[in-house]
């Protein structure tokens, strides 16, 4: 906990309360705001003791601890009394404001009797009087407690709803909110909404508003059938108050909502995100509303069969659904008969059993474009999606779950993925018992068949390395079974699995073809030296030697490695086809059309997928027609038909719901579509797939992937203008187990907090944004490998906290950013930084701001400076006419008006006559408004200035530039008016 060194001066603590002020609410500020106190009582004024037992008090009531807000309020009482004239106005506002405050602890606190409260009010309302001031808001607070007790409500609410609002009057928006609880209790759902919209639609506002209203419209608005708009309050509201002891009711009414909407498994997401609050919130009544929230989730999610699941519950030990619900279940009874017997009624028990036992309102609302069910969050979830075919039973008998994965694995079928499972864990058991059966042949075979299945499964994650151990050790087991045909197809894997295996080296690409090439070469030998191979293994052996070619040229792009692949293509075909490995035929055909494609002639590759279709039609096998069909997608996308690349995909898709995900690459199919859909012009769609795409990809183990996939629809829902949608999804990745664990590569999560961060401030959330950017400006500056990154960080940081108004941080994260940029050049970032700094810093500082505004162009001029030399051009706005603009405006905000039109003439000179192009005539015309504004107002010399802008405005509107026109010509008739 902070000991701040105590405050030597008067001035000293002013700045420390200022400080602390702006710390969050909890600990950190309760602490130090009581150590202000101690610091404020060594001053022999009675005005610093004033501030800090206020700010002390604003501390406890805010960071959820009511029983020590009332005492602090009486030892400002007592000073009011002993020596009224130290309060000026606002600390006498201040005191009889918080006279609300109190009576809010009280009624939070079941251990203060009712007559302590009821005496309470009459003492507020007599101070009220004899300071002649309004009782409304002391009829406020009486309605609050009738509410609270449960009694006499109707009487209470018209003595207060009917009186005229004074200054001491809760904020519109809380009133509001009470308001519309009264309506809600009385079950008028429709007038309760109605009630609440001002607040509900951002114009009423305060600390705690919209937030508190917002999670109690969360089910008026699923009853009326406003589900959408729920959606979008419920990401947006529990934003702001997740992990905020003050705000756990708040909390808890957000886990109700998850829990009756479908959405259990976000709740038990939630819920962890918010472990803290059952240690910290220390208001008897914010807790109870919070336990009821937390037992609505938890005996959703056991009655769907779940409470083994684990769950976040109370610290120092782990907890089960089940348990955990138990748990709360005592401690939120025996609050409920606390305040009950405190206030001689059952409200409480009451409201908390018609909490529980509401129904669910929907079956599923899809509140995240993440959405997850109860089995993707437990611990042993399956790998694979839920298929919608039903599979094949597993046999029960071993022999013939030994013959029929057998069987599966050589055809290429995907059921024979749930025979090896099935086998790897009966065969793990400490009571296994290997059937004694000459068809099933030895452990030691078994043993070998379970490790090619892994390493086939480590192979799909691109576990390179892994594979190539696994298959290796496949063929000892297999040598030792006496089966040199299964052992020289796991050696010709592990080789194959090897070649593809990273290279750390300068010619990486290089390195990898010349790996393929000897790989290639040592399959073939094994291929050749091995007699009596059976045809389906034979054709394996064959389908290797030329897929070990088909990723050269796919590495290499060179056209000479594309007659190689084709002629062992050939081999393949003949061999399948003489054979009747059915399998093989349609996979030879899929590696023909992938040449053709890799060699760039796409009409030839969609000729053989189409002659390939027709065969898996005709003859099978049927799990190759989704991978078949994404192929063909993609092919089609290249040839610029997103139409009927969209068709394909599409049908794929709907195809790969009848075998596990995996399988048929079912997160690549959602990839594809996704950027079909962008050709489109179908943003909101492409999106939903690069969402699947990437849950699947998690499911399968691909975490990397994933996360890389999450991260591009973060963004592209961004694009999109979704902020609280980018938001929510990148919170729930960054709470991902490998996430909090740093075990995810540091950069991607970086990526995604970098997303997170702009989201927030997108969103309007300046203070979490500005903190998001600082703590990532400093981890990447220790970037050494990627200093171009740090800078646009540090760049972007400096914006931000420019925007609040810290001139001096922000200038400390610009040089950071130009620090970082003479090491790696970002031109166009840093001069928008830098110019965007001068604009704000001149905006908000006038004349005191200029100098450091203009310091801050000057580096913009070096910047422009450096890449004109280095013939850099600018993807946006020239470097120079916006440094000169910019150079205008900051005179302008400043008073300087002859510097601000010299630097605006620069500006349009640079930029010259305007054309077609429609960006370059919004700038110009932008420069010309400014111009005629600075020359017409501020100077008045309206005369030039209206000549300026009718010939500006004739060109525009001889080039049909009609809407650059009209700012110029608005501005023309102010001019003309005050003529």
């Amino acid at each position: 906990m902070p000991t701040a060194p105590h405050p030597q001066s008067t001035d000293e603590l002013y700045q420390a309360l200022q400080e602390n002020d702006r710390r969050p609410y909890g600990r950190t500020r309760t602490v130090t705001a009581e150590e202000l106190v101690d610091a404020a009582e060594q001053f022999a004024e009675p005005v610093p003791l004033v501030h800090a037992l206020l700010e002390l008090q604003e501390a406890y009531t805010y960071g959820a601890e009511p029983r020590k807000s009332p005492v602090v309020f009486a030892r400002l009482l007592t000073l009011f009394d002993e020596q009224p004239d130290v309060f000026d106005e606002r600390l006498r506002h201040m005191l009889f404001w918080r006279f609300k405050w109190v009576a809010h602890a009280l009624r939070q606190l079941p251990e203060v009797p009712l007559a302590s409260l009821r005496q309470w009010l009459t003492e507020m309302r007599d101070r009220y009087e004899k300071a002649d001031l309004g009782l409304q808001p002391y009829y406020g607070q009486a309605y609050q407690l009738a509410a609270h007790v449960g009694e006499d409500t109707t009487l209470a609410y018209e003595l207060w709803a009917a009186r005229t609002r004074t200054r001491l009057s809760d904020c519109e928006a809380c009133e509001i909110c009470e308001r519309a609880l009264y309506h809600l209790t009385a079950g008028d759902d429709e007038r309760a909404l109605r009630t609440w919209e001002p607040v509900l639609a951002g114009k009423e506002s305060c600390r705690e508003e919209p937030t508190r209203s917002v999670s109690y419209a969360l089910l008026p608005l699923l009853r009326t059938g406003r589900t959408d708009r729920a959606r979008e309050l419920h990401l947006a509201g529990y934003r702001g108050c997740r992990r905020n002891p003050s705000m756990a009711q708040e909390v808890g009414r957000h886990l109700e909502f998850c829990a009756l909407t479908g959405n259990e498994a976000r709740g038990l997401e939630l819920l962890a995100e918010n472990r803290n609050l059952f240690g910290e919130v220390d208001s008897p009544l914010d807790l109870l509303g919070f336990l009821t929230g937390v037992e609505v989730l938890l005996q959703r999610v056991e009655l769907l069969g779940h409470g083994e699941l684990p769950a976040a519950g109370y610290p120092g030990r782990t907890w089960t659904v089940a348990g955990l619900r138990a748990e709360v279940r005592g401690r939120a009874d025996d609050l409920a008969a606390r305040f009950d017997a405190r206030n001689g009624t059952t409200a409480h028990t009451d409201r908390r059993r018609a909490r529980l036992d509401r129904a669910p309102l929907l079956d599923a609302l899809e509140l995240t474009l993440r959405p997850r069910s109860l089995d993707d969050v437990a611990p042993a979830a399956p790998v694979a999606a839920p298929a919608a075919r039903t599979a094949a039973a597993v046999p029960e008998s071993l022999p013939e779950l030994i013959a029929r994965a057998r069987a599966l694995d050589e055809q290429g079928h995907p059921d024979a993925s749930a025979c090896w499972a099935r086998l790897r864990t009966l065969v793990a058991a400490r009571d296994y018992t290997h059937p004694d059966d000459p068809a099933v042949g030895p452990l030691v075979r078994l043993r070998a068949d379970l490790l090619a299945d892994e390493a086939s499964r480590a192979g799909d994650k691109d576990e390179f390395a892994v594979a190539a151990d696994l298959y290796e050790e496949a063929a000892g087991l297999y040598d030792d079974a006496g089966l040199p045909g299964q052992a020289a197809l796991a050696r010709a894997s592990a080789l194959l699995a090897a070649a593809e295996v990273p290279v750390e080296d300068a010619d990486a690409t290089e390195a990898k073809a010349a790996a393929l090439t000897a790989a290639h070469a040592s399959i073939v030998r094994l291929h050749e030296g091995t007699p009596g191979l059976a045809p389906h293994l034979e054709a394996r052996l064959l389908r290797m030697r030329a897929t070990a070619l088909g990723l050269r040229l796919q590495t290499s792009g060179s056209q000479e490695h594309v007659a190689p692949v084709l002629a062992e293509v050939e081999l393949l075909h003949a061999f399948a086809t003489r054979h009747d490995v059915v399998g093989q035929v349609s996979g030879a055909l899929l590696l023909r059309a992938s040449t053709y494609a890799l060699s760039g002639d796409l009409p030839a590759a969609v000729t053989e997928i189409d002659t390939l279709l027709d065969r898996l039609k005709a003859h099978g096998p049927a799990w190759h027609l989704p991978r078949t069909l994404g192929l063909r997608g993609r092919l089609r996308l290249g040839l610029q038909d997103a139409q009927a690349a969209h068709a394909d995909l599409t049908e794929g898709l709907r195809l790969a719901a009848d075998w596990p995900a995996d399988a048929v690459d079912a997160a690549r199919l959602h990839g594809d579509l996704a950027q079909a859909c962008m050709f489109l012009g179908r943003p909101d769609e492409a999106v939903r797939h690069l969402t699947r795409s990437a849950e699947l990809d998690l499911r399968h183990g691909s975490r990397t992937e994933a996360f890389c996939t999450y991260s591009n629809a973060a963004q592209l829902s961004l694009d999109l203008g979704r902020v609280e949608d980018c938001i929510a999804l990148l919170d729930s990745l960054l709470a991902e187990p490998d996430v909090t664990a740093g075990e995810l590569d540091d950069r991607l999560v970086a990526q995604l907090r970098l997303t997170r961060a702009r989201a927030l401030h997108a969103g309007d959330d300046l203070k979490a944004a500005t903190a998001e950017f600082v703590a990532l400006a400093a981890e990447s500056a220790g970037w050494d490998d990627d200093p171009g990154s740090h800078a646009m960080i540090a760049a972007e940081t400096a914006v931000l906290l420019g925007e609040s108004g810290e001139f001096g941080r922000a200038r400390e994260a610009a040089e950071q950013a130009l620090a970082a940029h003479a090491r790696d050049p970002r031109y166009e970032q840093l001069s928008n930084c830098l110019r965007e700094l001068a604009r704000l810093q001149g905006q908000q500082q006038g004349p005191d701001g200029l100098a450091d505004a203009l310091a801050f162009l000057a580096d913009a001029g070096r910047v422009a400076d450096e890449a004109r030399a280095a013939g850099y051009e600018a993807r946006g706005r020239s470097l120079d006419s916006a440094l000169a603009y910019e150079h205008g405006r900051v005179n302008a905000y400043a008073g300087a008006y002859e510097d601000a039109l010299a630097a605006l003439e620069k500006a349009l000179a640079l930029l010259g006559e305007p054309g077609a192009d429609q960006d370059h005539a919004g700038e110009w015309a932008e420069c010309v408004r400014l111009a005629g504004a600075v020359e017409g107002i501020y100077l008045e010399r309206p005369a030039p200035a209206l000549t300026r802008l009718d010939a500006a405005v004739a060109r525009l509107t001889a080039l049909g530039h009609t809407d650059e026109t009209e700012p110029l010509t608005s501005l023309a008739a102010r001019l003309r008016d005050e003529e």
